[in-house]
């Protein structure tokens, strides 16, 4: 079963080479598309002609979407630049599937060991196992579906939220797979976690209530 794995970068000078070891070393037939929104710090020019670059609209779900057009396996894949893969992620993927998985998504790390983490890592995959997937847990759907969606709302923030609330509402359930990606924690080493955490929860209510979603990216970016 063939896999597009869609990567939107913007700026990763700094996470382009680890990704592109892993990518490297990692089994399955895959297909890679690196959705770029702009970049200007060479990170372009640090992936050479190795692997596909897409020139596409900024905005991580405008760059998803494009990604998913031209994309051309049967599974699409999303991937965030300074994610940690599992090794087996194909195989685990292409088992979900073959059992008739509709999409799904993987457990989350967190690369950070400070206080309340251990609590933080539990509830986010609490709420997946619940079918809320966010970006950073590898979303990954069948392209067909994908695309008779609609794809991911291009919102500037929350594209991820509400595309699983909609997958919620039309009764289509998450398949949440056993292994691991592990995600950057940069966010939570910043202040005390247990707040941060606070936070996260705060702009999902937000949203949910009908907070104007720039106001909402906004706050999002000094939690960042």
């Amino acid at each position: 079963m063939k896999i597009s794995m869609i990567l939107p970068i913007y700026n990763e000078s700094s996470t382009i080479d680890g990704m592109m070891d892993q990518l490297r070393a990692l089994p399955g037939d895959w297909e890679i598309l690196f959705a770029d929104g702009g970049s200007r710090d060479g990170t372009v020019q640090r992936i050479g002609t190795e692997f596909p670059v897409l020139k596409s609209p900024k905005g991580r779900a405008a760059q998803m979407n494009d990604g998913a057009a031209r994309a051309s396996g049967e599974i699409l894949w999303f991937v965030h630049c300074d994610s940690r893969l599992p090794e087996d992620a194909h195989s685990q993927i292409q088992a979900a599937a073959e059992a008739g998985a509709a999409w799904g998504c993987f457990h989350i790390g967190f690369d950070y060991n400070g206080p309340f983490m251990g609590c933080n890592t539990f509830f986010s995959n609490r709420r997946a196992r619940r079918g809320i997937a966010f970006g950073d847990q590898g979303i990954w759907i069948r392209r067909e579906l994908f695309l008779s969606l609609g794809g991911f709302p291009e919102l500037p923030i929350m594209e991820d939220y509400e595309f699983s609330l909609r997958m919620k509402e039309r009764g289509i359930p998450i398949r949440l797979l056993p292994g691991r990606i592990i995600t950057s924690g940069r966010r939570y080493r910043k202040g005390f976690p247990l707040f941060t955490m606070w936070n996260m929860y705060r702009l999902r209510q937000m949203y949910r209530a009908g907070v104007d979603i720039s106001e909402i990216a906004e706050r999002y970016r000094d939690i960042r």
